[in-house]
C-alpha cells in the first residue's frame, strides 16, 4: 500500500485545461519536478492513481502522490511551452 494523502486537490484551471483537451493526462517525476503530460508521452501505469475530469482521467504517479498536495498549473507549463516552441496544438 502506498503513502498518499487522503485528498489531492486539483486547481480548477489544470481541471478545465484537461477537459477542454478531451484527452487523458499523466502526472509524472521529471527532473525539473512534477510535470503533467498527455498519457501519450507517459504511458499510465497500473499503479498509478487515477482522477477522473469529465470524461479524460488524470492519471497521478504514486510516486508522486506520496509528495504532492495540490496538482497546479504550474505543473502544465513544461508541456505548453514544448508546444508553443513545436506549433502544437495542447
Amino acid at each position: 500500500m502506498i503513502d498518499v494523502p487522503r485528498e489531492i486537490k486539483v486547481e480548477t484551471e489544470v481541471e478545465d485545461f484537461i477537459r477542454k483537451a478531451k484527452k487523458d493526462y499523466r502526472l509524472c517525476t521529471t527532473c525539473g519536478g512534477p510535470a503533467i503530460v498527455p498519457a501519450e508521452m507517459s504511458m499510465p501505469k497500473d499503479s498509478d492513481i487515477k482522477l477522473k475530469m469529465g470524461e479524460n482521467t488524470l492519471h497521478v504517479s504514486k510516486v508522486q502522490a506520496r509528495y504532492i498536495r495540490q496538482i497546479e498549473m504550474r505543473m502544465l507549463l513544461g508541456y505548453l511551452n514544448y508546444c508553443d516552441r513545436n506549433g502544437i496544438e495542447p
